[in-house]
C-alpha cells in the first residue's frame, strides 16, 4: 500500500524490529495511536546480505504509507558498520526520510522505559527466549551488555539451553541410576521418538528452535513436583539473575534503583518462572523494581522513531524403567505365522468387484468406493460388545490416572498419532493421557521408514521407555493383524499387566494363547479397492473405532455434558466462540455474560458455568459436575 490517504494525520511514525524468527513492523501517528501492523520473515542481520535487506524492507514498505521517520533494530547489530548498513538499505526503501538505526535489544529496553514514571539509575533488560541476554542503560547513557554469544558460547537461562539441560539430565540419570525419569518419557513423547536411543540421531540433526521447544516439557513436569525439571530451572533462574547483576553493576551502584525489565517467551509466558525470578532478583538488589514486558517490543522502535522527529536525543548509536543390561531385552512373541492363519487376510485378498478399476469412469470409480465404505459401519457393529469392552478398560483406566497407548506402523500408526494429538484440544486432557507411538518414530509420521515395522525389539522397547504399568491401557493397530512391531509392544505391555487390546481386520487370524492380548477386535471389512492398500477401508475403520474408544471414554469421565464439550480448550477464536455458546447452553445466558464468565475463569467452562447463577439452561443438568 502505498501513499498516506488512508492516515491524513501526520506525523506517521514507523518502528521496526527485526529477530530470529520474525520481523515486526509497526505504524502509528503522532499520539503514538496504533494505526497498522505487518509481520515479515527473520532479520538477523549478520545472516542477511545487502540484498536480502533491502527485500525485506521493501517488503515492509509495500503495505504502509511512507513514514516522515522510522527506526530500525535487528538482531545482531553491534556497531557503526551494521548500522551504516541498515541506515543505507533504509535510504534505498525510503530516500530521504530520517532512520535511527539501531539492534533489538534498544528497542526492546526502550519499549520498557517509557512504561514507568519513576526515574531509575538505570535500567536493565533480562531477555530470555530461544536464547538469552541482558542489555541496559544508565541515566548518563553509558550501555552494558551480557549474553547474547549465541547456543555455543552463550544463552544461559535460555530455553534452548533450558531444552538441552533436559536431554542431558534424562540421559545421565539413566546411565547413573539405571532409571529412564519421568521428565525423559515426557520428552520422548513431545519428539514422537521411541527409545532414548534414536535421540543421539535426533540431537545430531535438531536445530536451535527444535532443542528450545523441549523448554515446555520442563516447565510442565517442574508444576508437577518433578525434581529434575526444578533442578534445571533453579540453574536457569540462577544464571538469569546473575547476569542482569552484573550489567547492573556496570550501570549503577549497589543499592541504586534499577528497573529490570522481563522479556522474551520463556519469561512471559512462564509466569511462575518470572515471579521466581524477580523475587531472587528483589533480594540480591534491594533498589530493585522488577516488572514484565507489557506491550511488544517493537513499541520501542517506534519510540525511537518519535525522538527523531522531536530532535529528543536518542540512544547512542550513529543514529527418571530400568537399567539398559536388566530391561532392553524385550519379551519377543512371535508373530503369528502363515500356518496359524486360517485364510488369508481380507486386506491382502483382491476384491472381485474393482477388477476393472482401472477402465471405470470417474463417477463410477466415486460411486464404487463410497458403497465399498458403506459397508464398514456393519463390520464395525458385528464387533460392538468387544469395542464397548474396550471403552469401559480405557475409561477405567483414565479415572486411575492412567494412559492410553496406541502403537502401530505406517498408516495406522499415524492414525493413533492423529487421534491422540487431538485429544488435548478437544477435551483438555494432558497431553500424556493419550499416545500414539508409530514405527520409526517422528520421520515416519510423513515418510516410509524401511524395515521399522518388522522389528518387535523395537515396539517393546517403546513402551518400555513409557514406563507402561498396570493401570495403562495399549492399542496395538495392525491392519493385516501380523506387524511385528505391534506384537513386540502388546508383549512388553502384557508383561507388565497393562489392559493389550489388538485392532485389526484379518478375523481370521489365530493367536496363541500364551501371546493372547486382553481383546481382539478384528471386524471383517473385506478386501481394499486396491488391494492390500489398509489406508482405504482398513484405515477408514480404524478412525472411527479410535473416535469411539477415545470419545466415549472421555463420556464416561465427565468431559461432555448432554453432547456439549464442557472441558474443550478454547484455544482460538473459533473455539472461544463455540465455548461461548456451550456456556449459554448450559446456563441459559445471553453471548456477553458467557463470555464475560468464561474471561474471569481463565476459559474454563466448567468454571465458568459454576460461577453462573440463574436459570437452567436447555442442556443444563442438575449436579452436572460444575464446581
Amino acid at each position: 500500500m502505498t501513499g498516506s490517504s488512508k492516515y491524513p494525520a501526520r506525523p506517521l511514525f514507523l518502528g521496526i524490529e527485526g529477530g530470529g524468527t520474525h520481523t515486526v513492523a509497526l505504524l502509528t501517528d503522532a499520539r503514538r495511536h496504533f494505526l497498522q501492523r505487518f509481520e515479515a520473515g527473520p532479520a538477523n542481520i549478520k545472516l542477511l546480505s545487502d540484498a536480502q535487506l533491502i527485500r525485506l524492507l521493501r517488503s515492509i514498505a509495500a503495505e504502509f504509507p511512507c513514514p516522515d521517520t522510522l527506526a530500525v533494530g535487528l538482531a545482531g547489530a553491534r556497531g557503526e558498520s551494521d548500522w551504516e548498513r541498515i541506515r543505507a538499505a533504509a535510504a534505498k526503501v525510503w530516500p530521504h526520510i530520517p532512520c535511527f538505526a539501531t539492534n533489538d535489544l534498544e528497542t526492546a529496553l526502550s519499549s520498557a522505559s517509557q512504561k514507568n514514571g519513576h526515574v531509575p539509575a538505570a535500567s536493565v533488560l533480562i531477555l530470555s527466549g530461544t536464547g538469552s541476554c541482558c542489555y541496559g542503560r544508565n541515566i548518563s547513557g553509558k550501555v552494558a551488555k551480557i549474553g547474547g554469544w549465541g547456543h555455543i558460547l552463550g544463552d544461559k537461562g535460555s530455553s534452548y539451553e533450558i531444552g538441552l539441560r533436559a536431554l542431558k539430565a534424562a540421559v545421565f540419570y539413566f546411565d547413573h541410576q539405571g532409571v529412564w525419569s519421568r521428565l525423559g518419557q515426557q520428552l520422548l513423547q513431545r519428539l514422537q521418538v521411541n527409545e532414548p536411543d534414536e535421540l543421539i540421531a535426533w540431537a545430531q540433526s535438531a536445530d536451535k528452535a527444535s532443542i528450545a521447544a523441549l523448554a515446555i516439557e520442563v516447565f510442565t513436569a517442574w508444576k508437577k513436583g518433578d525434581r529434575i525439571a526444578a533442578d534445571i530451572l533453579a540453574s536457569a533462574e540462577s544464571s538469569l539473575a546473575e547476569d542482569a547483576l552484573a550489567c547492573a553493576r556496570r550501570l549503577a551502584k549497589p543499592g541504586a534503583l534499577v528497573q529490570f525489565t522481563l522479556a522474551g517467551s520463556t519469561l512471559l509466558k512462564q509466569p511462575q518462572f518470572a515471579r521466581e525470578l524477580g523475587k531472587r532478583l528483589c533480594k540480591l538488589w534491594p533498589g530493585a523494581v522488577v516488572s514484565s514486558l507489557e506491550r511488544e517490543s517493537v513499541w520501542g522502535a517506534v519510540s525511537l522513531a518519535q525522538k527523531i522527529w522531536s530532535d529528543q536525543p536518542a540512544p547512542g548509536n550513529s543514529a527418571k524403567v530400568a537399567s539398559p543390561s536388566a530391561r532392553t531385552t524385550a519379551v519377543r512373541t512371535p508373530e503369528p505365522s502363515l500356518a496359524q492363519i486360517a485364510r488369508l487376510s481380507p486386506t491382502e485378498q483382491r476384491n472381485p468387484r474393482s477388477l476393472n478399476f482401472d477402465k471405470l469412469s470417474l463417477g463410477d470409480a466415486i460411486s464404487l468406493m463410497l458403497s465399498e465404505d458403506a459397508r464398514i459401519p456393519k463390520a464395525i457393529l458385528a464387533e460392538r460388545a468387544k469395542i464397548e469392552r474396550a471403552v469401559r478398560f480405557i475409561a477405567h483406566s483414565f479415572k486411575q490416572g492412567g494412559r492410553l497407548f496406541y502403537v502401530g506402523a505406517g498408516t495406522s500408526g499415524r492414525l493413533g498419532v492423529l487421534d491422540a494429538s487431538e485429544c488435548p484440544p478437544t477435551f483438555r486432557s494432558d497431553p500424556e493421557m493419550v499416545q500414539g507411538i508409530i514405527a520409526g518414530g517422528q520421520g515416519a509420521l510423513w515418510r516410509s521408514v524401511e524395515g521399522a515395522e518388522d522389528d518387535p525389539v523395537a515396539g517393546a522397547k517403546a513402551i518400555q521407555f513409557r514406563n507402561v504399568t498396570r493401570r495403562d491401557v495399549v492399542v496395538g493397530i495392525a491392519a493385516s493383524g501380523r506387524t511385528p512391531f505391534v506384537w513386540g509392544a502388546l508383549a512388553e505391555a502384557k508383561s507388565r499387566g497393562a489392559k493389550t487390546i489388538l485392532l485389526g481386520f484379518n478375523p481370521f487370524l489365530k493367536i496363541p494363547g500364551e501371546a493372547r492380548p486382553t481383546l481382539v477386535i478384528t471386524p471383517n471389512v473385506g478386501p481394499e479397492l486396491l488391494t492390500g492398500s489398509t489406508r482405504l477401508k482398513a484405515g477408514t475403520a480404524t478412525k472411527l473405532i479410535l473416535n469411539i474408544f477415545t470419545t466415549l471414554a472421555m463420556v464416561r469421565i465427565g468431559k461432555v455434558i448432554s453432547n456439549l464439550m464442557v472441558d474443550l480448550n478454547p484455544s482460538n477464536t473459533k473455539l472461544r466462540d463455540r465455548a461461548v455458546r456451550i456456556v449459554q447452553d448450559l446456563r441459559g445466558v445471553d453471548y456477553a455474560t458467557a463470555q464475560a464468565a468464561l474471561e474471569r475463569s481463565g476459559w474454563v467452562i466448567k468454571k465458568a458455568c459454576a460461577r453462573l447463577k440463574g436459570p437452567i439452561g436447555k442442556h443444563q443438568i442438575p449436579n452436572s459436575g460444575f464446581e
